[in-house]
């Protein structure tokens, strides 16, 4: 889920714009088959959630040795431990929240709400940051939530409150990205990427043995989690390839293809077929969604 971007690269070729678009799709690709495997562990294979979570980063952290080795133990070494350590519980606040969420609710569901992070992420710069959002990016924010709003239809009978856990994931990673944004003023990108990675596994690691749930899986569950680690590492390397392939503002709406890619392997593999609400509802966040980096974009 780590993301570390920048937006100093200006892609000058037509290639390294197709090369950045190339290395989203992947990434969202990546996603799509990680996301399917947290729910076929959790709710089919009936894993606790806290425990997939914790193996499934522990394999990510595994397949990113060669990170840990590259840059040694120098860029632990900071003057805001406290501001790191913050960071990476709001990362794990929101891995917790969306693996217990892929166990109770369709992946179409799960991850058009957890798009909603972005309209967090206005809410809390403005009122930690003291960012100055204008009404056209205070509007747009409020259509996105009336996109997650008509997603959830808390007044149709079959609504559950398990439904609510994606957007917990997205309010935490929305203060993970405040945070990173912040700390990008005064450390390095190289420092904040590896304090993530040494963190996030004994962190989770914690949650799940404080909620005795902390025990090695096997068969098939041990399989899909491995995978799961793996493609995790990658998907974070694509991310960071796109990211350096091309402007920012030109690969994020690669990112929307999320979407249609996790509803795609949800059909596939659990024969779900999102509702009309779902189209609806993410119409709007994605286009509050594209109209915010735009009105930006023109901003910078």
């Amino acid at each position: 889920m780590s993301r570390t971007t920048s937006t100093s690269k200006t892609f000058t070729t037509p290639q390294n714009a197709i090369a950045g678009a190339a290395f989203m799709v992947a990434a969202g690709t990546c996603f799509a088959l990680i996301n399917v495997a947290m729910q076929y562990v959790t709710m089919r294979l009936g894993l606790v959630s806290t425990n997939a979570a914790f193996w499934q980063y522990a394999f990510a952290v595994a397949a990113s040795l060669p990170l840990f080795l590259r840059f040694g133990l120098e860029p632990l070494r900071t003057g805001f431990p406290l501001i790191h350590g913050f960071r990476v519980l709001a990362a794990v606040v929101g891995v917790q929240f969306w693996v217990f969420g892929l166990a109770h609710v369709p992946i179409w569901q799960a991850i058009a709400l957890v798009m909603t992070s972005p309209f967090f992420v206005i809410i809390e710069a403005r009122l930690f940051l003291n960012e100055k959002v204008g009404w056209q990016r205070w509007l747009a924010t409020l259509v996105g939530f009336i996109g997650a709003l008509i997603i959830l239809s808390p007044w149709q009978e079959d609504f559950s409150l398990y439904a609510l856990a994606p957007l917990g994931a997205a309010f935490s990673w929305s203060v993970y990205s405040v945070i990173t944004k912040s700390l990008t003023r005064v450390e390095s990108a190289d420092k904040i990427t590896v304090y993530l990675l040494a963190l996030l596994m004994p962190v989770n690691g914690v949650i799940a043995f404080g909620a005795g749930t902390l025990a090695m899986p096997g068969g098939l569950a041990l399989m899909l989690l491995i995978g799961a680690g793996v493609i995790t590492a990658l998907a974070n390397w694509f991310l960071t390839k796109a990211y350096a392939s091309a402007d920012a503002s030109y690969v994020q709406p690669f990112d929307h293809l999320k979407l249609p890619l996790n509803i795609l392997a949800g059909w596939l593999v659990f024969h779900y077929i999102p509702n009309g609400n779902l189209w609806i509802g993410a119409t709007l966040i994605i286009i509050a969604s594209l109209y915010i980096m735009q009105h930006e974009r023109k901003q910078g």
